[in-house]
């Protein structure tokens, strides 16, 4: 009996051992996605690189971020460019022009129009960072991207959510909890917009997608690349920097 019962309890291991890792639950992978990149203050410099029809063009700025309700970004090169500076005050976007002078407020159908000529519009800035808040998400697959193993994510956005972007499928890396591709569609169904990840980095206990492609599907050209150079978690900002006076400074 003491040998029969050796052999059952070997032959369960065996069995226990050879059924596959259980899958854990969408909701659950989103909100470690959320906790990795998410921070009280953030400050980054990045850069934009626009691929478009008549050739590419390079953008540099530097962004204030506090929470996922504000945010403060001034562009500082080409000198073209330069000054150009974007307020983000809960769901408002506010924009000032040093050649006009001018401060505007982005609305209506001004959202859905492009960032310094680039894939992003400015709808995509208002957008709330943490998909946890946004979306419901469920797991529909694994597969591999940039040689890593990642969950294939489908997020559909909360009832009454109005977004640029009903629905998302997302490939999300297993161990490091950053998305490494993302397609983005409209409530039809549409494909609207891509992004692909090319380079991840280690910062501060954290990993961040340091190299991304965006590519809006509805317009010509190569997509434009966002280069990450510097992120800086927990900084210090003042309160001056979320305030439409800061916009003239």
């Amino acid at each position: 009996m003491r040998k029969i019962a050796a052999v059952f309890c070997l032959l369960s291991f065996a069995l226990i051992c050879d059924l596959p890792a259980q899958t854990p639950d969408g909701d659950w992978i989103i909100q470690k996605m959320d906790e990795n990149f998410g921070s009280d203050n953030k400050i980054y410099v990045g850069t934009m690189i626009v691929h478009g029809r008549r050739g590419s063009r390079t953008i540099k700025s530097k962004s204030w971020l506090q929470g996922v309700d504000q945010s403060f970004t001034e562009f500082l090169s080409p000198p073209r460019e330069a000054g150009t500076k974007m307020l983000k005050l809960e769901d408002e976007l506010w924009t000032y022009s040093p050649s006009t002078d001018r401060v505007i407020r982005i609305s209506g159908h001004m959202l859905r129009q492009s960032v310094m000529g680039s894939d992003l519009s400015y709808e995509d800035m208002l957008e709330d960072p943490e998909l946890s808040n946004i979306y419901d998400a469920q797991v529909v697959g694994e597969e591999s991207m940039l040689e890593r193993d990642c969950w294939v994510l489908e997020l559909v956005a909360k009832e009454g959510k109005e977004i640029a972007y009903h629905k998302r499928q997302v490939w999300v890396d297993k161990e490091r909890f950053v998305s490494l591709r993302e397609d983005r569609f409209a409530r039809s169904g549409k494909l609207l917009k891509t992004t692909e990840v090319l380079k991840v980095l280690q910062q501060e206990g954290r990993w961040i997608p340091s190299h991304i492609v965006f590519k809006d599907t509805l317009k010509g050209g190569k997509g434009t690349e966002m280069i990450i150079e510097s992120m800086d978690f927990d900084a210090e900002i003042p309160d001056y920097v979320f305030s439409k006076a800061s916009l003239r400074r």
